[in-house]
Formats: structure tokens, sequence, C-alpha cells
């Protein structure tokens, strides 16, 4: 399916790392997110009812990243997902999230880990 919804550039401050420092310490994470999904009823419709409605969605993983400390993100990718996958008319997502302040010595952008899940 090539129909998408997709939420880009979601900044968020989580508790997120191995290290007692990064668990400790806020910090900025990006978070890009596509939901696969038949958009041709919301299209034909105009219905927000018939689409993800990615207002409440950024809403939830906002909460979701910025309330639970992770060790991992993939922990968090795999916990956005199950999140994005419990709406009906999606039939996959495409999560990636990334350190914008990665724990490194070198000069680094971001670090970070990709997933793909899918409805069982």
């Amino acid at each position: 399916m090539s129909d998408r919804v997709e939420l880009n550039g979601l900044r968020v401050m989580a508790h997120c790392g191995v290290t007692a420092a990064e668990r400790e310490q806020a910090q900025p994470l990006l978070i890009d997110l596509e939901v696969h999904c038949d958009l041709r009823s919301a299209g034909t419709t105009d219905d927000l009812a018939e689409t993800v409605d990615y207002g409440v969605l950024g809403v939830e993983i906002s909460e979701l990243a910025e309330e639970v400390p992770f060790v991992l993100l993939e922990r968090l990718a795999e916990r956005i997902a199950q999140l994005v996958l419990t709406r009906p008319i999606a039939s996959a997502v495409d999560v990636r999230v990334r350190k914008l302040r990665p724990p490194m010595a070198q000069d680094l952008t971001s670090s970070g880990v990709a997933i793909h899940r899918t409805v069982l």
C-alpha cells in the first residue's frame, strides 16, 4: 500500500539511554513516522474519522516518550509502533527515533534506529 499519514520531526524531551547521565537528564529526541493505511475513504468523504488523526497521535507519542524512561531507542520505537498499530485503519508503520545529542566524543549529528512493523 502506498498511502501514508506522516509525522516528521516530532521533537520530544525524554529520558533514554544506557548511561546514568542519559537516564537522569532529559535529552532531545526526534521522531518520524509513516502510518501505512488506505486513505481513499478520507480523500472522498473529507472526514477525519476515516484517517489517522496525527494531532492526537502526536500527543500520545509525546506523552509516551516524555513520561516513560527507556534504556534503548529500540524499545521506544517498538512502543510507538505498538501505539500506532492500535488504529483500525493502520496496516503498517515505519518509526524512526534519533538522539540529537548522542553521548559520543566524536562530532555526530544524531544517532538512531528505524523499524518497520505490520499488523499481525
